[in-house]
């Protein structure tokens, strides 16, 4: 991880899976009331136990000695002796941690997350990149860095670096653009040369697209846009006009010089160039701004469809506005080099093509003057007839596109064990694989502790990278929902990792659609969105639907019983600072060993802190200095509570979510919409 990190324009990494090593002191209840030691004293010890300082210089005769205090722990036994701040008799020995606890290493209590990679236990590195820091540059570097560390790895561990890669999905949606590119060019070429029969005059007109495309990216560089999938698109729906301009200023030239030709008297082709540019650079400037005028739109958009949209529209006009500066200046300068002596200019009449397509021409003007109402009727009858199509046509904010992997999110109960969790993940991830088109799955169970997305153990993320081969995606997708449903007990949500990160970002939650319930009471709120739920379940195309897992889950009270807590001299506030010590633990200090740091934990023994009567037992300090059972202050009982509860602008919320398979978004939300309406009745306060 510091290794990566090193890496200039990453912001952050992530760790999921395996343990995080501690230096563990676990108390002994029973010793501490023995020995009237309370947990303030134990903090004491550890602090002073741990701590280097400076005596300032010593100076001999030639030289000068700095002089330093070395007390930092540095093994086990060093805690195990830190002294305990307790007065004893003058006959007995000192107190120290040892005489009430147990000291050594281990895991980190309470572990929130765990993660598996191809149905086998690993660790993730979820790595983020600083906004402005270019993708597929930055995956190359981590890449060699991974390569020099995979160097380096110890006997049976295996780096798997392709579970994930956003640049995968940059470099495929590129090379896809540049094949539309490539073939659009290709095409261009074919239709000049066939209308034009000439090489010369189609290669002037082709020059619009190389040096019209050059123009474009030093624009890009000079304002410092960059290069992307949606800059690129605009180039290839751009790239059929690019000739446009140059085309029709070369035709006209042509037709000019050759008339010219002809004539009795010919005059000096450099002014018959200037006159034939003149003649059209009106209908070219006017036809480029009609052009350019409708993406303007485009820029009128706000929210994430402008940051999308944006970068097409201005690759686009860019672009055409760069043809039109060079059908304005290099094609007629390319003309006067060479087109005035071609032997083609003494011929007559057009080539074969376009003689075929005016004679076809003429016969169905002259067909249509004469059928003109009929021609007429047609075309309104075609009109609205395309009208009532489009209104029946789908309707989505982005095409579905295949972005080569998947994001399967599993949630069982709340309250499910980490264990569980991790059991029931592992199986998700070996069904999965067992897809042909599956070449690898990494698995999150919970959350890291740090984590900017906190989820609960109930919770787990399986990130799905294809092969690329076989059947489609919405087969493949199909198939993983059918694996899954074996498994009793689970809702899964299936998608892709970028396209689910933007649904997230539209509406917070990772799905294409999300219903969300305001109001007070969380049981009605858990009513009504079972409710809505039923009703939507009966929609054509619906998948993954599910409920936000709002429910009540086991829970320990411990209730503070304050009369007790006075008569034992006990502050509220200690008791849950101390309860809260005991049982979740609290680092007092740190251990440096290296490079690297371990925290210095405190808190009570596993069976200790196993059931009431252990928990009762915790000793508590009073303000006469001595310790006295959680059990006397406290009233210890087992309870419910919600798992979590959700707010949005103040008021508490439950969400119900779902995909659409087979269908497109709109229409399956409109008749969501109408069910919802009809089956569903909100009471008053609730919206």
């Amino acid at each position: 991880r510091p290794r990566l990190l090193s890496i200039p324009g990453l912001s952050q990494i992530t760790v999921i899976g395996g343990e995080t090593k501690q230096y563990q002191v676990l108390l002994d209840p029973q010793k501490m009331l023995y020995h009237n030691v309370t947990f303030e004293e134990v903090r004491t010890a550890l602090e002073n136990a741990n701590v280097n300082s400076t005596g300032g210089f010593l100076f001999d005769t030639y030289q000068e000695r700095m002089i330093r205090n070395l007390a930092r722990i540095t093994s086990l036994d060093d805690i195990r002796n830190a002294v305990l701040p307790k007065k004893v008799a003058a006959d007995a020995p000192a107190l120290s941690i040892g005489d009430v606890a147990e000291v050594k290493t281990g895991g980190a209590l309470g572990k929130r997350g765990d993660a598996g990679i191809g149905g086998k236990p690993g660790i993730i590195l979820s790595i983020q990149k600083q906004p402005g820091a270019d993708t597929t540059e930055l995956t190359r570097k981590i890449e060699t860095e991974l390569e020099s560390i995979r160097k380096t790895l110890p006997p049976g561990v295996t780096l798997h670096q392709n579970i994930f890669e956003q640049s995968r999905f940059i470099e495929q949606a590129i090379d896809n653009v540049m094949e539309a590119l490539r073939d659009g060019s290709v095409l261009v070429v074919i239709v000049l040369f066939v209308f034009l029969l000439n090489f010369r005059t189609t290669f002037i007109t082709l020059t619009a697209i190389p040096v019209s495309l050059v123009i474009t990216a030093l624009v890009f560089k000079f304002f410092g846009l960059s290069i992307n999938t949606m800059t690129l698109g605009g180039l290839a729906v751009a790239v059929g006009e690019l000739v446009d301009d140059a085309i029709v200023g070369v035709e006209n030239v042509y037709r000019r010089l050759r008339e010219n030709r002809q004539s009795a008297q010919p005059r000096e082709a450099a002014e018959v160039i200037r006159e034939a540019s003149v003649e059209v650079r009106s209908s070219i400037v006017f036809a480029t701004v009609i052009v350019v005028l409708v993406f303007v739109p485009l820029f009128a958009m706000g929210g994430i469809e402008g940051r999308i949209f944006m970068p097409l529209g201005v690759a686009y006009i860019v672009s055409i506005f760069a043809s039109l500066i060079v059908s304005l200046t290099l094609t007629p300068a390319l003309c006067d080099y060479l087109l005035p002596r071609m032997k083609s200019l003494s011929s007559h009449g057009d080539g074969w093509l376009v003689r075929s397509l005016k004679s076809g021409q003429r016969a169905a003007l002259t067909g249509a003057m004469k059928l003109r109402w009929l021609v007429l009727g047609l075309t309104l009858a075609g009109f609205i007839g395309a009208a009532v199509l489009m209104a029946s046509f789908g309707k989505e904010f982005l095409p579905p596109f295949n972005e080569g992997s998947a994001t399967i999110n599993i949630l069982s109960v709340p309250g499910t064990s980490l264990a569980e969790s991790n059991r029931i993940g592992t199986i998700a991830e070996q069904l999965v694989m067992k897809i042909p088109e599956v070449e690898l799955t990494g698995r999150r169970t919970g959350r890291a502790e740090m984590d900017d997305h906190a989820e609960g153990v109930h919770a787990s993320e399986i990130e799905v990278e294809f092969k690329g081969v076989g059947r489609g995606k919405a087969a493949v997708l199909e198939d993983i929902r059918k694996q899954l449903a074996t498994i009793p007990g689970i809702v899964v949500n299936i998608g892709q990792p970028i396209s689910h990160r933007i649904d997230h970002l539209l509406s917070g939650v990772r799905a294409q659609i999300a219903v969300k319930i305001f109001g007070e009471d969380l049981p009605t709120l858990r009513n009504l969105a079972e409710d809505v739920r039923t009703a939507m379940s009966g929609v054509k195309g619906v998948v993954d639907l599910q409920v936000e897992k709002q429910v009540m889950v086991p829970q320990l009270h411990i209730r503070i019983n304050r009369d007790k807590a006075l008569s034992q001299g006990v502050m509220a506030g200690e008791i849950a600072e101390m309860s809260e010590l005991a049982l979740q633990g609290k680092t007092v200090s740190q251990v440096v060993e290296g490079q690297r740091i371990a925290d210095l934990v405190v808190r009570l023994k596993d069976q200790d802190r196993s059931d009431i009567p252990s928990i009762a037992s915790i000793p508590m300090d009073t303000v006469r200095e001595t310790t006295t059972p959680l059990g006397l202050v406290t009233d210890i009982e087992k309870g419910e509570g919600p798992n979590i509860i959700n707010r949005e602008d103040v008021h508490r919320r439950i969400v119900i979510s779902a995909n659409v398979a087979g269908r497109d978004l709109v229409s399956a939300v409109d008749e969501m919409r109408k069910t919802v309406a009809d089956k569903v009745h909100l009471p008053p306060g609730y919206y």
